[in-house]
């Protein structure tokens, strides 16, 4: 049976600056937040950093050839901050723009279509002096940034993103203490909640002033909430979904934070919400990004501000990922089916889904992952399905376009089409067979779903 997807779909890979690129102190880079956090004892798997990532900041000639070759006609890809605006703001460091110049005309060159993300995650670290995300001039300051890089580039690159998952941010950032700045204090860090929206807001405000043709959305980390064996309780089901996803939803959509975290968010920032912010926040986008792994079961918990915990399953026949997350394809379609529902059907791009697995390769530096086809396909038919129903879904990108730094798991956890042999002098990239499933799958605008690759 062939799935074939609507004329036009978006299909391409996705990485982010910080993963990739390398180089943090060449040509006038500032420090970022995550240049910093590396070098802390014990936050990183292996004591691994990105200082040189995949080199991807003297590769990406060679990276979008590969691309080209591959059929991977459209890359999501970040911006850095610090690369542009050492400090954040104030001083530019023109370098930083030349260098993103070449890499949009390199890519365009090779037909590939930027969709660029102007944050993801890499802040500044003077601007976390300052307090970071905590603090809502950052908010202006990214605005002013994003002003800045879209000014220089609207005329190559059409689609936008302002914020990469700004969930993320604060769950691993000001909850778990994962990602820097690497505090738990998720109950006195809800100022954080509403500057990445404030930020949002702000930035797509200057860049319809600059650029009012660019198409500009955001990208939600997003996933369905459930019970666990039924015995969560509805109210705890709705609490989490408010944390996880109306939260970061609603302000946008509808001007208001959910009633189940309200309260808590406004005596968190008594004068740091003002009147105006939510129109800001509620100014109409062109897309929604939606980032979606997993589905999350809870139960309930006595623990500060959530009052739930995400839970294992432990299901018969279930499969996880190297990540430790449940392999649940329906989850995307119940996602889709919700955002339809609740939101009035906007224009969505997966902007990232994938998988990581324990792989190994052969003695040729080639992988077999049959088990991310099985799983591409898996995720892909479920999108098809919310298609077919009314879903207004335009594309789909893979994470990741190749293996590389994840964060606090280092290298040890591998996302990627692409093979990126660390112990090799280059950095050798080598297509898993994956990358050549996916190939057929952007030149033929779907796939036949008894085909798992070569």
């Amino acid at each position: 049976m062939n799935l074939k997807f609507p004329k036009n779909f978006l299909w391409g890979t996705a990485t982010s600056a910080y993963q990739i690129e390398g180089a943090p102190n060449e040509d006038g880079k500032g420090l970022s937040i995550w240049d910093e956090f590396v070098s802390r004892k014990g936050k990183i798997k292996n004591k691994d950093h990105g200082n040189i990532a995949c080199d991807h900041y003297h590769k990406y000639t060679e990276d979008f050839q590969l691309m080209k070759k591959l059929n991977y006609k459209n890359y999501r890809f970040s911006i850095s901050w610090p690369r542009i605006v050492p400090n954040g703001k104030g001083a530019i460091n023109h370098t930083g723009l030349d260098y993103y110049d070449r890499l949009v005309d390199t890519l365009l060159k090779n037909k590939i279509n930027p969709l660029v993300t102007l944050y993801h995650w890499d802040l500044p670290y003077e601007l976390q002096k300052e307090g970071g995300w905590m603090n809502r001039n950052t908010a202006e300051y990214f605005a002013q940034y994003s002003e800045l890089v879209v000014k220089r580039l609207k005329d190559r690159v059409s689609n936008w993103i302002t914020i990469n998952e700004p969930w993320i941010i604060y769950v691993t950032g000001y909850m778990l203490g994962i990602h820097p700045p690497g505090k738990i204090q998720p109950y006195s860090s809800l100022p954080v909640v509403h500057n990445l929206l404030l930020a949002h807001g702000l930035a797509l405000q200057r860049i319809r002033k600059v650029a009012p043709k660019v198409k500009v959305g955001i990208t939600n980390a997003l996933s369905p909430v459930q019970y666990y064996k039924w015995n969560a309780g509805r109210r705890t089901v709705a609490r989490a979904n408010a944390i996880q996803n109306t939260m970061w939803m609603d302000p946008i959509y509808h001007g208001r934070y959910p009633s189940e975290i309200e309260d808590e968010i406004f005596s968190q920032n008594k004068g740091n919400i003002r009147p105006e912010d939510f129109r800001v926040i509620s100014q109409a986008t062109d897309f929604l990004g939606v980032n979606h792994y997993t589905r999350t079961l809870v139960r309930m918990a006595p623990v500060p501000l959530f009052r739930y915990l995400p839970v294992r399953p432990k299901y018969k026949d279930v499969g996880f990922t190297s990540m430790g997350w449940e392999i649940y394809p329906k989850g995307i379609k119940d996602l889709l089916d919700w955002i339809r529902t609740n939101y009035n059907n906007p224009p969505v791009l997966i902007t990232e889904n994938g998988v990581a697995f324990h792989e190994k390769a052969d003695e040729s530096g080639f992988i077999k992952d049959n088990n991310r086809v099985k799983f591409l396909q898996n995720y892909l038919t479920e999108i098809h399905h919310a298609i077919q129903e009314g879903s207004d879904v335009r594309g789909y990108f893979v994470w990741s376009f190749m293996d590389n730094f994840e964060w606090q798991a280092g290298y040890e956890k591998s996302f990627g089409l692409v093979y990126v042999d660390r112990k090799s002098k280059n950095l050798t990239r080598t297509p898993k067979s994956s990358a050549y499933w996916y190939s057929d799958v952007c030149k033929n605008n779907g796939f036949n779903l008894h085909d798992f690759g070569n």
